[in-house]
């Protein structure tokens, strides 16, 4: 199976240049990904009874909590009429959050399918299972939440608690990893989109910075991840229209190099004077 696996991936580096159609399912994931992410992000609770500013929206600081006192800062007391309403919120949003996880793993997938069609580099190939595991953790994360939410409304201590670090460094860590993929493609297809690329590598150093201090930097992890999303979004738009309307891909991999003109070469002669013998 493996060396069925190999042989299949050397024959697609070898096959001739053709349109990438995986750039359509990358562009309707992906905007898919951004539409429902901008619901998604109404239906949470839009603010906290008193969250550092540092977490931004209550569901980072609620996926970074740590006790007790971060859930009541979170969704705040039962003397605090907002509690349910923002428990509610909370749960809605989690719920709703395993259509997400599917749409950015598909979104991210796809996208990495179709630059390793374009460049027929294997690593782009192999990060294709990072968003994968990204959405498994964000999955199992989720089922912490639940635990954690359910027992703070009875007024009990969740001992998932002690475990969501795990899901959610992960996550964010294998999405920053993919999108460091993402920019390092770019980079091999042209200056424009090399500049891009930099931007997205570089957007993903936020994420360690959230990771290590959440209660200052977690507002950066959404503007962190969108660095290489919107470069993928743009590249499948770019993509597809190439696909569509010049049915070419984006990176002509087979282009000839043209030699420069060259003379012909003609054998010296030897200069003769007066009248040549027969």
């Amino acid at each position: 199976m493996v060396g069925g696996l190999q042989h299949w991936i050397e024959a697609q580096r070898a096959r001739p240049s053709a349109p990438t159609r995986a750039w359509y399912w990358t562009l309707a994931f992906g905007v898919a990904t951004l539409l429902f992410g901008f619901y998604l992000g109404q239906v949470f609770p839009q603010a906290g009874h008193d969250i550092a500013p540092g977490y931004g929206a209550p569901v980072l600081a609620f996926e970074f909590a740590d006790s007790q006192a971060d859930l009541e800062a979170i969704f705040g007391f039962f003397t605090d009429p907002q509690q349910v309403t923002r428990l509610a919120a909370m749960r809605a949003g989690n719920e709703q959050d395993y259509l997400y996880m599917l749409l950015y793993a598909g979104f991210l997938v796809s996208g990495c399918i179709a630059l390793w069609r374009e460049l027929r580099l294997r690593p782009i190939l192999a990060a294709a299972a990072l968003p994968i595991v990204a959405a498994l953790a964000d999955s199992y994360e989720n089922w912490l939440l639940f635990d954690i939410q359910a027992a703070f409304t009875a007024g009990d201590y969740s001992p998932a608690m002690s475990s969501l670090p795990t899901p959610v460094v992960a996550k964010f860590l294998l999405l920053a990893a993919t999108n460091v993929v993402i920019g390092a493609a770019a980079m091999q297809m042209g200056r424009w989109w090399s500049l891009f690329g930099t931007v997205a590598i570089l957007a993903a150093i936020p994420t360690v910075m959230a990771i290590i201090t959440p209660a200052a930097f977690a507002w950066a992890l959404i503007p962190s991840a969108a660095g290489g999303w919107i470069l993928l979004l743009a590249l499948a738009a770019a993509g597809s229209w190439q696909a569509w309307i010049n049915n070419r891909p984006l990176v002509d991999f087979d282009r000839a190099i043209v030699e420069p003109a060259t003379l012909p070469v003609t054998a010296a002669t030897r200069p003769t004077f007066g009248r040549r013998k027969t």
